[in-house]
């Protein structure tokens, strides 16, 4: 275990030297995350007009609601357009500096926009399979459920390089599918490993700030006999994990161009070296 923690760790640090070197990658990330927000917003009171969180009965039967499918399916599709279009911009702008570039910000949104049909296509595949996984996810139990997540599992592991194929190689959403999961199925499970390795220690990161905020503030509360102390604790739990959140997403994307890099064209740069490459991607 403390051997893993050591190759994740040196993962991280691989792929945060790509961010120090170019810093305005968060920004993708930040966008995205914003963008999420409003999306979420301008639907909220659709979804609740129009019902469409719910696919089943109480009974537990199908309920079609046709409104509510055409709500959720749009509010997929805003959710995935959003988030593939920022991480197209990243990972774009991160292949660039891996290459020995020197990208800006705008070469980022400039490599997204150029590919903005294909995106669009894969937007629309990608919602369509959250809407199915959702709706078999709602009607199934037990066994059933579990098989599902375990589709769900495979799926964003075959697709997991989709959006480095897209921006390099601008081919076809259902070609960038497939190609995605060849790629995947040429390393073997090293994306598997590796992006389990970086979201280890930024999970250990969470914990650790639960550790050091959330029990000093009821140990606090506790001995003032005073609830409200906690609240500048859970706002400091809050943005400290919005701000890992945000890093682990920039590093994931950085992490997802260095993958594609290895797997498509046998180049690792300077900031990968080989033996952080070969044990990042060892089976685990």
């Amino acid at each position: 275990m403390i051997e893993r923690i050591q190759r994740s760790w040196d993962l991280v640090k691989a792929s945060f030297s790509v961010l120090r070197a170019d810093k305005e990658l968060l920004i993708y990330p930040i966008l995205s995350s914003i963008g999420m927000v409003i999306v979420t917003a301008s639907f909220a009171l659709p979804m609740v007009i129009t019902g469409g969180w719910q696919f089943t009965t109480s009974e537990g039967g199908f309920d079609f609601n046709f409104l509510g499918f055409i709500v959720v399916f749009l509010f997929y599709f805003a959710q995935y357009f959003v988030i593939t279009f920022c991480n197209s911009a990243l990972v774009g702008a991160a292949m660039i500096r891996l290459r020995g570039g020197d990208p800006t910000l705008r070469d980022g949104f400039r490599i997204a926009f150029g590919h903005i049909g294909i995106i669009l296509g894969y937007t629309a595949i990608a919602s369509t399979m959250g809407m199915i996984l959702r709706m078999l996810s709602e009607r199934s139990r037990g066994l059933g459920r579990l098989a599902v997540g375990l589709v769900g599992l495979a799926w964003n592991l075959a697709t997991f390089l989709v959006v480095p194929v897209l921006v390099v190689e601008g081919i076809g959403p259902l070609d960038a599918v497939k190609r995605s999961a060849q790629l995947l199925k040429k390393t073997w499970g090293e994306q598997i490993a590796g992006n389990l390795s970086i979201g280890l220690i930024f999970g250990l990161m969470i914990l650790g700030l639960f550790a050091i905020t959330l029990i000093p503030a009821i140990g606090l509360s506790l001995w003032l006999e005073n609830a409200l102390i906690v609240i500048p604790f859970v706002i400091a739990l809050v943005l400290g994990i919005m701000l890992i959140s945000l890093l682990s997403s920039t590093l994931n994307g950085i992490y997802a161009a260095a993958v594609y890099r290895y797997a498509a064209e046998n180049q690792i740069g300077e900031f990968f070296t080989s033996e952080i490459v070969q044990d990042a991607f060892r089976r685990q």
